[in-house]
């Protein structure tokens, strides 16, 4: 493997792992009918998608 392929994969395999993280975090948001815990995921999304810290 090249030097160039490995620097790719490494790039890439950390944005597939925050891309299921993403997933797997909206699926319960989606799935949830506990109003703390919808809040709780969203304010997680919101992070997620916005960076920082959400109201």
């Amino acid at each position: 493997m090249s030097f160039r392929n490995k620097s790719v994969r490494q790039g890439i395999e950390p944005k597939k792992i925050t891309q299921l993280k993403f997933f797997k975090l909206a699926e319960r948001f989606r799935k949830t009918t506990n109003p703390k815990e919808t809040k709780g995921l969203g304010d997680a999304l919101g992070r997620m998608v916005f960076g920082g810290r959400t109201q």
